[in-house]
């Protein structure tokens, strides 16, 4: 099984993450369309993965959105919509949804569950039942969610353009790749802090 399972710090310990991530997905017009319809059974963050450099910048946006939806703060539907629109920098969530969140012809796709243990609808799930919900409900190939793997499908031109890193004349001198990912990513997780204040 290729869903990790998480319980961050500073949250309810009745809030249970799920995060998996699938690469060369073929049914994203039909898990977007989903989302559309609002379909509870796909009730998930389904999250562009080409716009996240890595697992902190993705589990920020988890923390913020749960932390968010503990505290009564959502500022959107339900916490999985607070997720996407929690990895932009700017305050429009339609801008956030379309930049962040799954589309028609979204490839590689990161996905998170939140389950809130006092939530009756929750309840019953497991990781299995996510997970083979996921199994059945996604057309690709499961992977860790892992920066290794991130850096395989990340698009650095549209994560600059997003988070507005373009003409950083000290960050392009860089010519050590892992140290420019490393800032660009403190870069980013800055920008999602500050959103919003």
């Amino acid at each position: 099984m290729l869903l990790e399972t998480l319980h961050l710090e500073h949250l309810p310990a009745s809030y249970a993450v799920h995060i998996a991530m699938f690469c060369a997905v073929q049914n994203a017009a039909h898990l977007h369309q989903q989302l559309l319809d609002r379909n509870a059974q796909f009730e998930y963050a389904f999250v562009d993965a080409s716009i996240v450099l890595s697992r902190r910048q993705l589990l920020s946006a988890v923390f913020k959105a749960a932390s968010n939806s503990a505290s009564g703060t959502l500022k959107t539907p339900n916490v999985h919509s607070e997720i996407v629109a929690s990895l932009s920098s700017s305050n429009n969530i339609a801008d956030a949804y379309r930049r962040y969140g799954i589309s028609p012809t979204t490839k590689d796709l990161l996905v998170v569950k939140v389950v809130m243990a006092e939530d009756d609808q929750n309840t019953a799930l497991t990781s299995e039942d996510v997970w083979n919900h996921l199994e059945q409900g996604v057309d690709g190939t499961a992977v860790p969610v892992s920066d290794e793997n991130l850096a395989t499908v990340t698009d650095l031109p549209k994560v600059r353009k997003y988070y507005k890193l373009n003409g950083l004349n000290w960050l392009d001198r860089q010519d050590d790749d892992g140290f420019k990912r490393q800032e660009m990513e403190m870069l980013i997780l800055s920008s999602m802090a500050i959103r919003g204040v």
